[in-house]
């Protein structure tokens, strides 16, 4: 009872997978340009930077 009943969803998951046929794949004409706007300047740049720099004279000092 079990195989016949596996039989069956195996069949029906079958018959959907190919439901809605082969298409011939569509090619957009025209490519979407993103940019990202910057804000903030240089300056936000030189944070992380200077976190290191002082994380890692904290570190010397304390030796």
């Amino acid at each position: 009872m079990k195989k016949i009943a596996l039989a069956a969803v195996f069949a029906g998951t079958a018959s959907t997978a190919f439901a809605g046929g082969m298409e011939e794949p569509v090619m957009e004409m025209e490519p979407v340009i993103v940019e990202e706007e910057t804000t903030g300047g240089s300056s936000s740049n030189l944070i992380v930077p200077l976190i290191l720099v002082a994380l890692i004279a904290a570190a010397a000092s304390a030796d």
